[in-house]
């Protein structure tokens, strides 16, 4: 190895990921956030989601999957307390013009909090369903704190009320997973909270049953990630959140131009982008 390439891969001190968080929220909501879609639609189906329904969804990021719950009848709460720029875009899309803070309320009752202890303050009636549908098992330590955090919400909802989780399907049905192998290769190997790992098969099961669930079924959707071309795919790529442990041991340079070549097998002729990959979902109970 020459010491050209030592110093490239070595952290550099002092150096922080250079990241707009308002941006990035943008091009989550705008570009990747919509790539969930089918896995919305195949809970939602299966679990018969309608008026009726009062459904808390943890970590709801900008919105999308509460606005498509809210648009088959059902009350939505949503908590979002790690991106309050993902929140405030989710306001925007499900709160009425002239409402603010994290008490606002609009029609049908939707109501987006930024901690899970507001969302407590209205126990009665209970929540009928909870979700939690940002992606688990890619990161180291993911699995830890949301079973945690589905411990706190559970008491929430009514005894029996199916609570879902999410997370990547196996490696070799992601096609995705070779371009966030990237993630893995830069980020600094002495420091591994946050890095991406391949997802592993009981990632889901093991995080119910840390949360005292009871687990009643689980499912495989497709969720192709397409794009209009590389800039477009890097974008909503970083806006996950899997590339940042790389952006702090490297930056953000190196990792678009590490992240740009790893997409070039997937561009089509077109210009576009499109991977095919399945992403699993878990159905546990509340006790």
């Amino acid at each position: 190895m020459t010491p050209t390439l030592v110093r490239q891969r070595l952290p550099r001190a002092g150096r922080a990921p250079r990241v707009d968080p308002c941006a990035r929220a943008r091009d989550w909501s705008e570009i990747q956030e919509r790539m969930l879609v089918p896995l919305y639609e195949a809970v939602y189906e299966r679990l018969e989601v309608g008026p009726g329904s009062r459904l808390l969804g943890l970590g709801c990021g900008s919105g999308l999957a509460l606005l498509m719950a809210a648009s088959r009848g059902a009350a939505v709460t949503g908590v979002e307390a790690s991106a309050p720029e993902r929140l405030a875009l989710a306001r925007q899309r499900l709160l009425p013009a002239g409402s603010a803070g994290g008490d606002a309320r609009a029609r049908g009752g939707t109501r987006l909090v930024d901690t899970l202890a507001d969302a407590r303050q209205e126990r009665s009636p209970a929540f009928t369903v909870v979700t939690a549908f940002e992606p688990i098992g890619c990161l180291a330590g993911d699995a830890e704190g949301l079973a945690g955090l589905l411990a706190s919400a559970t008491p929430l909802a009514g005894r029996g009320a199916p609570v879902v989780l999410a997370g990547w399907g196996p490696p070799e049905r992601c096609a995705t997973s070779s371009v966030l192998r990237v993630a893995t290769k830069l980020a600094d190997p002495l420091r591994n909270a946050g890095s991406w790992r391949p997802a592993l098969r009981d990632d889901l099961e093991e995080v119910a049953q840390r949360a005292g669930l009871r687990i009643d079924g689980s499912g495989r959707v497709a969720c192709p990630f397409g794009y209009a071309d590389v800039d477009s795919a890097v974008r909503g790529l970083l806006s996950t959140g899997l590339f940042d442990a790389a952006i702090t041991a490297t930056d953000q340079v190196q990792v678009d131009k590490e992240l740009t070549e790893a997409l070039h097998p997937h561009q089509r002729r077109d210009g576009t982008v499109w991977m095919p990959n399945v992403f699993r979902y878990l159905i546990a109970r509340v006790p």
